[in-house]
């Protein structure tokens, strides 16, 4: 059994079973991780407060049959939206760091397209799947495709869950 201790930034959360969560964390030292933490939604868990969705915690954890969070200390709160938070689970790849990354959110100046730069989706060099236009302003995050206004603004309606306007965001 292997004991870590890191930094961590709470992505998400998720009941599991009666008592129990599951989270999303994403981690200085070890990148996107998933996590169990054993009765963490009793109304009298000491763990509950610091793992919130967008707070910045030291967190210790174990690997066992799985990852199992043990502690975690609140340290600090990112200044980004819980769909953010959302989308930012489903791009960053498990158990890859990203210390650029990691700076960014912990920073005071995250844009998506910084983000999306370091993450290897650069809307700089990006067009529209559809048309080709150079400046894409959304991106669905299934496909891994960039779309302009015209057409992503469609797709955003239909997929509010995975298409993601970069340009409200610059």
């Amino acid at each position: 059994m292997q004991e870590y201790v890191t930094d961590a930034i709470i992505l998400k959360k998720d009941p599991l079973g009666d008592m129990d969560g599951r989270y999303t964390l994403f981690t200085k030292r070890f990148g996107r991780i998933m996590a169990k933490a054993k009765s963490s939604r009793k109304i009298t868990s000491k763990l509950a407060p610091h793992l919130e969705p967008g707070i910045v915690a030291k967190v210790r954890f174990i690997e066992t049959k799985g990852t199992q969070l043990i502690d975690a200390l609140k340290s600090g709160q990112v200044a980004l939206p819980l769909g953010d938070l959302h989308f930012l689970s489903q791009l960053l790849p498990d158990a890859e760091p990203e210390p650029a990354l990691w700076e960014l959110l912990t920073g005071e100046n995250f844009t998506w397209v910084a983000a999306l730069a370091i993450l290897g989706w650069d809307p700089a060099d990006a067009e529209c799947v559809e048309c080709g236009e150079k400046h894409p302003t959304y991106f669905y995050i299934a496909r891994q495709e960039f779309y302009c206004r015209t057409h992503g603004g469609a797709a955003s309606k239909a997929r509010r869950d995975a298409v993601l306007s970069i340009d409200a965001r610059l």
